[in-house]
């Protein structure tokens, strides 16, 4: 996919970089991000997934805008207040770069469709705010073959992780069976940690997508927002992992 002269204006600043040049735009260009969740992750990482010149982004949400939302979901606005959220947050998008080629999903990822979906993509942005909607994805991706970055905040903490299936450590070594089982909503976080840990997982899929930097292999990136610290602890591969110890299909393309 060659770019444009508006392209080249637009994408200027990523084309003056070594690590990402014309070839590299080329290549976001050409590529499928799936946001699983419009929410607090979702709306910052979507935003910057768009700005950034990904050709190809799906929105998976079948939640419509409500009041409290608007206190951390930056993608809606008090007009969005009642509308699909993939409605609300496509038009935000579409806003900043009418060139993306917008997938809207208004539907709850389940068992039936999760790995089709997973399938369809490059890379998938888990922004989901429940371990079981995580661990989900995290079997889907694996089925698929498809990259993705987990991330989670509650409260003043945020945390994130990006898994190539087969060959890193995935969401379900790093969270037992018991805990995903709670699987309740994180308590009141403020919206400018959303906004963090969100762009983080967005760069993560930027640089997983160029193969550039070293994304958060087998390790989980840890936010304190009281006392902003950053830290990052190892993960093992699980041999034993219910998820990514079972058989997958290699990915095509």
């Amino acid at each position: 996919m060659p770019l444009s002269g508006r392209e080249r204006e637009r994408y200027s600043r990523h084309l003056a970089l070594p690590e990402i040049g014309a070839g590299g735009q080329k290549r976001l260009k050409a590529s499928r991000v799936l946001v699983v969740g419009a929410g607090g992750l979702g709306s910052p990482a979507a935003l910057y997934l768009a700005a950034a010149g990904i050709g190809t982004l799906g929105l998976v949400d079948d939640d419509r805008v409500e009041e409290s939302n608007l206190q951390r979901q930056i993608i809606h606005t008090e007009a969005s207040l009642g509308a699909l959220k993939v409605d609300s947050a496509g038009e935000r998008l579409l806003a900043l770069n009418a060139e993306l080629r917008l997938e809207k999903h208004p539907c709850r990822l389940d068992e039936e469709n999760a790995v089709s979906l997973a399938a369809a993509y490059d890379f998938v942005l888990d922004a989901t705010d429940s371990f079981r909607s995580k661990a989900l994805i995290a079997r889907a991706c694996h089925e698929a073959s498809t990259p993705y970055s987990h991330g989670g905040i509650s409260r003043f903490r945020g945390q994130a992780m990006t898994v190539v299936p087969g060959k890193t450590a995935c969401f379900r070594c790093l969270f037992d069976e018991e805990l995903q089982e709670e699987g309740s909503a994180p308590e009141g976080p403020p919206g400018a940690l959303a906004g963090i840990i969100g762009s983080m997982q967005a760069l993560e899929a930027l640089k997983v997508l160029l193969g550039i930097g070293r994304p958060l292999f087998d390790r989980l990136l840890s936010c304190d927002a009281l006392s902003m610290e950053l830290r990052t602890i190892p993960v093992d591969r699980d041999p034993h992992c219910p998820v990514c110890s079972a058989p997958r299909k290699e990915k095509k393309g």
